[in-house]
């Protein structure tokens, strides 16, 4: 059994996408990131960089007592390698598939980041920044189009975790101001991810969490702005 705090962000969707398409049993325990619940000591003892996703594995493959992951690439290689699946076996396929893993954590999701922040919920509009992250995710979106462009299906050749951790940072496409019809071979990779049941069961999950917006007013005040006294002072 996995024990998943969870909220619906892109970075939360990458683990129910693993965990739909292995058919691993698991337990979704909310975590409202908009009302700070991700500062909670109990969930700090899990998740110490106060994020979502994190996981508790309850059946570590050793037998001992139970693990706990926080970040969701780690997660996603904790996953894939307890269960065999989803990363490749060979050498050259397993650095492939990790190489844009990757890439999504330390790229496409960071500066997809700041284009939603800077687009949408900065209350300066700043021209500079926003165009900024807007050219860095349109350059970002580029490499992912190249890589495909050879007429493989998937990332690493077979479906992996490298596209879990990509896809869900491309559904938002329109927020961050990009049109898909800009990056076909990305487009059609999409288009054939959107379509496993898995993925559209994963994302019929999310709306029995939570369909009100992830940053409201509120929210503002709880996400934006930390600093190190936010995780050093008791809460």
């Amino acid at each position: 059994m996995i024990d998943l705090y969870y909220w619906t962000t892109p970075n939360g969707h990458k683990i129910t996408l693993f965990l739909e398409e292995a058919g691993l049993p698991y337990r979704i325990h909310p975590v409202n990131i908009g009302r700070g619940e991700q500062f909670a000591p109990e969930f700090l003892r899990i998740a110490p960089n106060n994020r979502i996703p994190a996981i508790v594995d309850q059946a570590p493959a050793d037998g001992g007592a139970p693990v706990p992951v926080f970040e969701s690439g780690a997660i996603l290689l904790y996953l894939a390698d307890k269960t065999g699946r989803f990363i490749p076996q060979d050498l050259r396929g397993r650095n492939e598939a990790l190489q844009w893993l990757f890439w999504q954590m330390g790229g496409l999701g960071p500066m997809a980041g700041q284009n939603h922040h800077f687009v949408q919920y900065a209350p300066e509009k700043i021209p500079y920044a926003m165009d900024r992250y807007v050219k860095e995710t349109a350059r970002l979106y580029g490499v992912l189009d190249k890589h495909l462009a050879d007429g493989r299906d998937y990332i690493a050749g077979e479906y992996s975790i490298a596209d879990m951790a990509c896809y869900p940072w491309i559904v938002p496409h329109e927020r961050q101001r990009q049109d898909l019809a800009d990056f076909p071979s990305l487009q059609a990779w999409f288009e054939r991810i959107r379509a496993r049941p898995a993925t559209e069961r994963a994302y019929a999950l999310a709306q029995t969490v939570n369909t009100a917006p992830t940053v409201d007013e509120a929210a503002k005040k709880v996400l934006f702005g930390q600093d190190a006294g936010t995780v050093q002072r008791p809460r």
